[in-house]
């Protein structure tokens, strides 16, 4: 079909051109140029081919002229290219000094202005040129506005200046034009300066830019939920918040602590001790265990029953002895939170345990013991390990080392967790 139609076609311009000849050859059309006395002649299609002559050969004229020209602005911009690749590497390597160089003769090109100033304020920012990046950076707000401005925010981000970040970021949130790290840099200064409204509705916006891996969102979110909870000014607000939080954000264990903790506060000891129990039968967590035992001083005896049971599925956490510890000593059963907090302390170094112990020590009169153990957790939290307590009075022994074996569903012992 397609050959017939082309046959067609050239039929067509073949009896247009004999008829178009013959139509010229009739009358070929007259052309007098007159000009200082001088006459040119011609007839009408000699003088029109004359003309497209007279343009193939001024067009080829300026191309010769030009070539030149052209030729030493690709050279520039190859060098450009260049320059621009080499000082992205420089700093990738952490050659700062070499990297500005570079990029600042990069920027010299229109293309490549915008992303080498960029690069530029980078590697000044990184070599603690604070000043140097911010004009960079002033420069490149001409070529790539926005950049610009989320790049200022981060870089006043990394220097701990929270507040000139979000200020300079909250006119572009609510115009609604902020790059994917404009809104993370925002939720980043929001948190770190307690307004967590603002991190809180930039979740959306943020999420719908598809820029993160579903991991990395879902831990921002946690983040932006678990503080926001933990900021509820009322109950009411509190249980708003927590009904609007998606499915999947309510298992997990940050934002189900963070809740735990303002509800407790709030009197709705029940609805916390509810959530963590739920998310404990799911899938076991040492922070919601340790979070089971900082609800306050209601409803002490059931949830110590509750948490002694759950010594079958976890007997070796130190989270949950802790909590036991706590839970014990809050009912002064001293003997008993005493048992349960020198295990924890033999399982895992944690000032919490020791802070616990020290007080249940003390309340039952071993002062020495209860002063080696509140230094044991000034040790733990600075980051040394702690001083193992001398013998018991009496001549005890310390049995406090005892470790339950745990074996799996086949009866096979599981090795123990690597510290």
């Amino acid at each position: 079909m397609r050959i017939w139609l082309a046959v067609l076609l050239l039929l067509g311009v073949a009896a247009a051109t004999a008829f178009g000849w013959q139509w010229l050859a009739e009358d070929p059309g007259y052309v007098l140029v007159r000009m200082r006395g001088t006459s040119l002649e011609t007839s009408a299609v000699f003088a029109v081919i004359a003309l497209i002559a007279l343009w193939a050969v001024l067009s080829l004229g300026w191309t010769l002229l030009r070539w030149p020209l052209r030729a030493w602005g690709r050279g520039q911009r190859r060098r450009g290219r260049e320059r621009l690749a080499g000082g992205l590497a420089a700093f990738a390597e952490g050659r700062y000094a070499q990297a500005e160089r570079d990029l600042a003769k990069a920027a010299r090109q229109p293309a490549l202005r915008g992303p080498a100033l960029l690069a530029l304020a980078r590697s000044a920012h990184a070599r603690g040129e604070h000043e140097r990046a911010a004009l960079a950076l002033d420069e490149a707000a001409a070529d790539a506005p926005v950049a610009a401005l989320a790049q200022r925010a981060k870089f006043l981000i990394e220097r701990e200046r929270s507040a000139e970040a979000l200020a300079l970021l909250k006119p572009g949130a609510v115009a609604g034009n902020l790059p994917p790290v404009g809104w993370r840099v925002l939720i980043e200064a929001a948190l770190a300066e307690g307004d967590v409204q603002t991190a809180v509705d930039a979740l959306p916006s943020l999420a719908h830019t598809h820029s993160l891996a579903p991991d990395t969102m879902a831990g921002i979110e946690t983040r932006v939920f678990a503080a926001a909870l933990a900021a509820a000014p009322s109950s009411t607000r509190l249980n708003a918040l927590w009904n609007a939080i998606s499915r999947s954000q309510r298992k997990r264990a940050p934002v189900i602590a963070a809740f735990a903790h303002r509800a407790a506060g709030f009197g709705q000891t029940l609805a916390a001790m509810d959530e963590i129990e739920s998310a404990q039968r799911r899938e076991w967590s040492d922070s919601l265990a340790l979070a089971y035992g900082e609800l306050g001083p209601a409803e002490l005896p059931t949830r110590t029953r509750h948490a002694e049971a759950w010594l079958a599925i976890a007997p070796n956490s130190a989270a949950l002895l802790t909590t036991l510890g706590r839970l014990c000593r809050d009912q002064q059963l001293w003997g008993k939170a005493i048992q349960y907090l020198e295990r924890a302390t033999a399982i895992e170094d944690s000032a919490a345990a020791w802070e616990t112990l020290g007080d249940c020590l003390g309340a039952s009169g071993d002062v020495q013991r209860a002063n080696r153990c509140y230094a044991n957790a000034l040790r733990v939290a600075r980051g040394d390990g702690a001083n193992a307590l001398d013998a018991r009075p009496g001549g005890a022994m310390d049995t406090r080392a005892l470790i339950v074996e745990e074996r799996d569903q086949h009866g096979v012992p599981r090795l123990p967790k690597a510290g």
